[in-house]
């Protein structure tokens, strides 16, 4: 996580997009979670909201941006509840911040946009507030608050195990990429629903993930991977399946396949140039789509969890 402190008691940090790049999913266990195998990395600053953190005596969060409007009414912001939470955490509940959330990201677009600003929120908090939790400390804090934070916590490409809480780092090259979001929101409990409908996957089980020592061949190695999600996405919302077809149009393109429990999109392309260029002409094409030239970010394994 990459904090700014721009000046005294005032610090920013980048929630960029968490992708999926390939999502299976289990059956339903008791108390109705599903396990899940999923290769996860993140987006650069071009698909990101961001937090900024100023001193203050109360606990507040202010959204703006293009996605403020759909945030207006929503009763339960991670963002704040992250700050609670680690205040909370701390046992110094005197603590205080002005939150302010730039919303860029698609709401219920299956990019764990929430997710992300509540690892934002953690980090930024942490920092300003002297608190000096580590990594691992943030991460066992925010399985609390979603089954997503944990890895947006790390933010660096990870599989992600059980319900989300069992994170392994994994290497990966960095991958030229488009998002694209059709202009649809798609809420995750009626994806995993249909997905419980159409029969879930009984032959569950996790995977090693793909490897390749360059972009073409770990692309190659992904697109036997899946994502469980995709048709019981695509039956509530067909315009996925154009989005899509869109993306695999584009020259250049290595790989198309739906982030998460959707709507949101991806593409994964042979160059940055070429993922520039598709996200223009798509942009161009689509106007009611919300389309971002990005690139996943890829590291060298690290440690095990």
């Amino acid at each position: 996580m990459s904090l700014s402190p721009n000046r005294a008691n005032f610090t920013t940090a980048w929630a960029p997009a968490k992708v999926n790049l390939y999502l299976h999913v289990g059956p339903p266990g008791p108390g109705g979670l599903h396990p899940v195998d999923s290769l996860v990395m993140f987006a650069d600053t071009r698909a990101a909201d961001r937090i900024s953190a100023r001193a203050a005596p109360q606990l507040s969060l202010k959204v703006e941006g293009p996605g403020a409007k759909q945030l207006k009414n929503a009763p339960n912001n991670l963002t704040l509840a992250a700050g609670m939470a680690l205040r909370d955490a701390c046992e110094r509940g005197g603590l205080g911040a002005a939150l302010v959330l730039h919303k860029e990201l698609p709401i219920a677009g299956g990019v764990g946009g929430g997710s992300s600003d509540a690892a934002a929120a953690l980090h930024v908090l942490n920092e300003m507030w002297g608190i000096e939790f580590g990594e691992a400390a943030l991460e066992r804090l925010a399985i609390q608050l979603g089954s997503d934070v944990p890895a947006c916590v790390r933010l660096r490409p990870l599989v992600m195990r059980g319900t989300g809480e069992r994170l392994i780092d994994v290497a990966a090259p960095d991958m030229p990429a488009v998002l694209v979001n059709p202009g649809i929101t798609l809420e995750t409990r009626r994806v995993f629903g249909r997905f419980d409908q159409l029969g879930a996957n009984r032959a569950f089980r996790e995977v090693d993930p793909p490897w390749g020592h360059d972009l073409e061949s770990f692309t190659a190695a992904l697109a036997n991977y899946r994502n469980d999600l995709q048709a019981a996405a695509v039956a509530l919302c067909p315009e996925i399946e154009r989005a899509l077809a869109t993306i695999r149009a584009e020259p250049g393109c290595l790989l198309a396949r739906m982030s998460g429990s959707g709507p949101t999109c991806f593409g994964i392309f042979a160059d940055d140039a070429a993922a520039e260029a598709a996200a223009r002409r798509i942009a161009e094409k689509k106007r009611k789509y919300w389309v971002r030239p990005t690139l996943f970010r890829g590291a060298s394994a690290q440690s095990n969890t």
